[in-house]
């Protein structure tokens, strides 16, 4: 069931990808007692209502991290589980940030829409719910396990349902993971996060991400760790570029639609004053 605003998709049983017009995109997951919203896209729209057209179970949110494309809908549902480190992030979301990242976004696909403020839910004080690894979302007959991997964010985390074997990545590794903005962790922390993310590769087939309406191998991971282990060697590419106005450096030389010119999936943009712990500074 489509919308002015969103777009459905049935990726598996009781399972629904809910596409924004930014290009971002989170996930309905039902079970017998509750459903489990995974993200909120940017909040163009009323996300809560949308999901009450698609289902009539009592929905809890959890955002995956606290960037505006993903947890700018929060606004409508009034609380939302999120890991600590992302908790601040959720309070410097603005209508006039939505509204540039969706306008630009929409620009890179050609559509052609006019989106006015009173279009965006508008930010109001929520209620915030922490979660971290280890935490289970229990919807009756279908659990989902909460995962840490900070990288993309401090807060970063992956959702696993084990028993549809499949998982729910957000930003956290994909084909171009933002590792330069403010709250994104160095790449020697993204390395031990995917070491940590990949002892549970077993349990699931596909990944679903945050941007682009398909599944990912699982084996992204591996290739991420390899590209982090050459960043911090000095022997990646370290293509210079720039992203959102940023500007940064590439692990992997790509094409305009981020595909590795190597044919791998993995890239990551990174900071060179970024690379190392600041704590321990250690390889």
């Amino acid at each position: 069931m489509d919308s002015k605003f969103f777009t459905t998709k049935e990726i598996a049983p009781g399972t629904t990808l809910i596409g924004g017009l930014g290009n971002e995109q989170c996930y309905l997951l039902e079970g017998k007692d509750r459903a489990l919203l995974i993200d909120a896209l940017t909040g163009a729209g009323n996300l809560r209502a949308f999901c009450r057209e698609l289902t009539d179970l009592p929905v809890t949110l959890v955002n995956t991290h606290g960037h505006l494309d993903h947890a700018g809908g929060n606004f409508d549902f009034g609380e939302c589980f999120i890991h600590p480190g992302d908790i601040p992030l959720v309070y410097e979301i603005e209508t006039a940030g939505r509204m540039g990242f969706v306008a630009n976004m929409m620009k890179t696909t050609g559509r052609n829409m006019v989106l006015r403020e009173e279009d965006f839910t508008a930010p109001r004080p929520i209620k915030t719910l922490p979660v971290t690894g280890g935490y289970v979302f229990d919807l009756g007959g279908r659990k989902i396990e909460v995962i840490t991997v900070p990288g993309h964010t401090r807060g970063t985390i992956v959702l696993l349902d084990r028993g549809s074997r499949l998982l729910f990545s957000g930003d956290a590794c994909n084909v171009n993971t933002l590792l330069f903005l403010p709250h994104s962790t160095s790449i020697e922390e993204y390395r031990e996060s995917l070491l940590h993310f990949k002892t549970f590769q077993p349990y699931f087939d596909v990944m679903w991400g945050g941007h682009g309406p398909w599944e990912v191998p699982k084996i992204i991971i591996d290739e991420a760790i390899e590209l982090c282990d050459e960043i911090l060697a000095g022997t990646d590419d370290a293509e210079p570029n720039e992203f959102l106005g940023r500007p940064c450096f590439y692990g992997k030389k790509k094409d305009q639609q981020f595909k590795r010119l190597d044919g791998k999936l993995a890239n990551i943009a990174y900071s060179k004053d970024n690379i190392r712990n600041p704590i321990t500074g250690k390889l």
